[in-house]
């Protein structure tokens, strides 16, 4: 894989200097920084969740799912979160699969951020979970940036799965992508 110090440029000329991209537990203290993504609309458009509508109401989302979910960070600009990433394991007979998901704040978009972290997170989950053989995403049809990203870091585009499942009140088309151990490691 290419080295994490690698230059962005991204919108309004600003460039990351993407080495300083990391990933950590978020926890509460890291509320305010939450705050920034998880009330932005634009965010969270093909997100399972409406934006936050209150801080209690983000605590109450971290200390109930995001603290004792196995795999679920931060992702870190100089260790300040700028969006979270997660892997949920797939139960019993399936747990040779995980399922990424992620999000991270609008102004961050388009600067090779959101590549990095799923980078991280590849290099990291396959030896964290030795019994994981494939990590999969799901991506709403329209969320074109999103596919762009996860071809890019080499998923692998599986198909459309129609009519796949419910959001914002509507049944949607999704894309599933694919990553296998052996390929990352090759």
């Amino acid at each position: 894989m290419e080295g994490s110090s690698a230059m962005s440029n991204g919108r309004e000329g600003t460039e990351i200097d993407l080495s300083k991209i990391t990933l950590r537990p978020l926890d509460l203290t890291d509320i305010d920084d939450f705050m920034v993504w998880g009330t932005d609309e634009k965010v969270t458009v093909f997100c399972t969740w409406e934006p936050y509508a209150s801080k209690e109401e983000a605590l109450n989302f971290i200390k109930d799912v995001v603290v004792p979910h196995p795999w679920f960070k931060a992702i870190c600009l100089d260790n300040r979160p700028i969006g979270a990433i997660s892997v949920t394991a797939f139960p019993g007979n399936n747990r040779c699969r995980g399922e990424l998901g992620y999000v991270l704040g609008s102004k961050y978009w388009g600067k090779g951020i959101a590549s990095q972290a799923v980078k991280l997170v590849a290099d990291t989950i396959f030896k964290e979970w030795t019994h994981l053989d494939r990590l999969e995403a799901l991506v709403d049809v329209d969320n074109v940036g999103s596919q762009r990203l996860l071809e890019k870091v080499g998923f692998q585009r599986e198909g459309v799965l129609r009519k796949y499942c419910m959001l914002k009140g509507r049944s949607r088309d999704m894309v599933i992508f694919s990553l296998l151990s052996a390929d990352w490691q090759t």
